[in-house]
């Protein structure tokens, strides 16, 4: 095959029937599709039809699957098993596709032996050849006999037949801790097809595991990008396809699923180039991933009574207004490096997400090594960029969409970005305040099912790594957490799933229609120092129960005069490797978000998970004590 590297994902790997699923698939940007029998077999159409349809879409059948039980079987299934082929053979002709997946046996009565499945292929090679079709023969992580892709390379090696090849699939090597780098001794003209899928690593049954927890490469835990690595150093130049087995993308929404698997296959490869140069790995290039320093903004979009709730809000927070915008209906707040954008225009982005969701965050500015090179490699992911007339004074920012609709902007430090804040706000000096220093890290809140799409988002395209994934007890439910950091520290976001609207991350959802952000953090270099500044603005913390402090004073070596002082400012603590954390939480804040405020000291890299209990159950607590209808 020549030119660049064609996209493949398997039917089976999305939800809908075929026609959906091919129209997701298109839509995604994929050049071909392995076609699941299954989903074949469930359509209306003649397989002349399928292949019409297929093609009319712009796609091509990449590989049709699976063919099951062929080899070192005795007589008659012997015969049986070459019956079976042929007729195969007759369906893959009339769909226009010329390679099948043969994987391993797992049938009961299969003989074994590598000489045996040799003459096996051999002759199902010559009647393959007969019809200009090829096989492809992968090893099942669960084979009866062959399980691993050395064995299975071992019997298309001694077949010696040019319609005989091998398919890998990164989850059977993978899976079974094999080293991925044998595959770098087989030549890439023998490999007919690569199928990639990542994974949680969880101890279970191989079979099941595989069959509903496979997810796109860079969701889960596996080294697909050194699998890769290997098939690539081959010279391998066919198909890279995803084969993925997940419950929760059966249920999922197609065409979000088809796009997250065309990132996680163009986000590989770009890892694949640029971790081994030398190799040839022909698709289009892009920018790497993005340093990100920080975040430059939060804006929030408000309007009349609930914009002057914010505003006495962020003063009761010591934040000051530093500008207002030359030619829009927004303000600027500022304490220390942390900018909040008080957006009241009545057109535009902000007022469309007002008016769908209330005072909301609509905006998020991350500061990164180069805004351009961002929205560059974003929109080769498959983001979608943003735009909106830029109007007198303003200047043209890079910036793509986010969850739920809202926008990310890239900032960094050149001579135009770097200065938006005197060109659009005329801003003046950031005041002390009450000694918030900078954004700690901001929490969106999704439905579970969103959880992987976001991670796979910000990982893709930025420097940033994923923290293990940690239940969260609501009491009322469970919330799966999950942050995603930079390596520096100097960008954190927490994606928090929930399912069921009774958890305080569900009723956010709710409520707020959907709204990214439900708390921001702030962080201090003294919290206790911080919270009495703020305690003379007016400012409330979250009462914690009292139980609380005094399981506090049993798991901790902490002194009496300390836990006293965290329970009268409602401080909440935890402690990994010896560094300290502290957090406080506001009784409420606009909308339907909450503040948070954190003293990290070194060497602390959680964000208080333990805490989330007692945090949320005072929450509920409060709302109840005031009225607010539980939901």
């Amino acid at each position: 095959m020549t030119g660049a590297l064609k996209t493949s994902i398997a039917t089976v790997s999305i939800s809908g029937n075929l026609r959906e699923k091919l129209e997701a698939i298109t839509a995604a940007g994929f050049d071909g599709i392995e076609i699941f029998e299954a989903d074949f077999i469930a359509d209306h159409g003649s397989p002349r039809d399928v292949g019409r349809l297929v093609r009319d879409h712009g796609l091509e059948i990449t590989l049709f699957q699976p063919f099951r039980d062929f080899e070192t079987l005795p007589e008659p299934a012997r015969s049986k098993a070459f019956d079976r082929a042929e007729r195969k053979f007759d369906v893959m002709q009339e769909l226009g596709t010329d390679l099948v997946l043969v994987c391993s046996s797992v049938h009961p009565a299969s003989l074994g032996g590598i000489e045996r499945a040799v003459d096996d292929f051999h002759e199902l090679g010559e009647r393959a050849a007969k019809r200009g079709l090829r096989l492809g023969y992968e090893a099942l992580a669960w084979g009866r006999h062959i399980n691993d892709h050395r064995d299975a390379w071992e019997v298309v090696r001694r077949a010696d037949h040019p319609n005989i090849g091998l398919i890998v699939d990164s989850f059977h090597t993978l899976s079974r801790k094999l080293d991925p780098n044998s595959i770098r001794a087989i030549p890439g003209d023998k490999i007919f097809f690569v199928q990639l899928a990542d994974a949680p690593l969880i101890e279970m049954d191989l079979l099941y595991w595989s069959r509903h927890f496979r997810n796109m490469p860079g969701e889960g835990d596996l080294d697909v990008a050194r699998f890769m690595q290997a098939v690539m150093a081959t010279g391998y130049n066919g198909p890279i396809s995803l084969e993925i087995f997940n419950d929760q993308f059966r249920g999922s929404n197609p065409r979000t699923v088809a796009k997250d698997g065309h990132r996680s296959l163009v986000g590989l490869l770009d890892d694949v180039r640029r971790a081994e140069p030398e190799l040839s790995v022909n698709m289009p290039e892009m920018p790497a991933r993005i340093e990100p320093k920080g975040f430059s903004f939060v804006e929030f979009a408000t309007r009349g009574a609930e914009a002057a709730n914010l505003k006495t809000d962020l003063t009761s927070l010591g934040f000051e207004q530093v500008g207002h915008h030359r030619s829009k209906a927004a303000g600027l707040w500022q304490q220390g490096d942390i900018r909040i954008v008080v957006n009241e225009e009545t057109s535009g982005h902000a007022a469309s997400s007002w008016n769908a969701r209330g005072t909301c965050v609509c905006d998020l500015g991350l500061l990164g090594s180069d805004a351009q090179a961002a929205a560059t490699r974003a929109s080769a992911l498959g983001a979608e960029v943003f735009e909106q007339t830029v109007g007198a004074g303003e200047l043209a920012i890079p910036a793509v969409r986010g969850l739920s609709g809202s926008v990310l902007h890239f900032l960094d430090d050149s001579a135009d970005l770097s200065q938006v804040w005197q060109t659009e706000f005329s801003a003046a000096r950031a005041p002390a305040g009450a000694g918030l220093t900078h954004i700690d890290h901001i929490a969106q809140t999704m439905s579970y099912e969103d959880m992987l799409s976001w991670s796979l988002f910000y990982t893709t395209l930025f420097d940033m790594s994923k923290a293990p994934m940690v239940d969260v007890i609501d009491p009322d439910g469970l919330v799966r957490s999950q942050a995603v950091e930079a390596t520096n520290g100097s960008v954190r976001v927490t994606l928090n799933g929930a399912d069921s609207h009774r958890t305080l991350a569900g009723s956010f959802l709710s409520d707020s229609f959907g709204a990214s952000v439900q708390h921001i953090a702030f962080a201090t270099r003294d919290i206790f120092e911080t919270l009495e500044q703020l305690a003379a603005r007016g400012f409330e913390t979250l009462p914690i129960s009292p139980n609380y402090y005094d399981d506090l004073a049993a798991r901790f070596d902490l002194n009496d005069a300390l836990i006293q002082n965290m329970q009268a400012q409602g401080v909440l603590y935890d402690q990994t490797g010896g560094a300290d954390f502290f957090q406080a939480y506001t009784q409420s804040f606009s909308g339907s978000l909450f503040i948070e405020i954190v003293q990290r000291n070194q060497g602390y890299t959680g964000y208080g998970a333990p805490n989330a209990p007692f945090r949320i159950a005072a929450q509920k607590r409060l709302s109840r004590a005031k009225g607010v209808p539980r939901t």
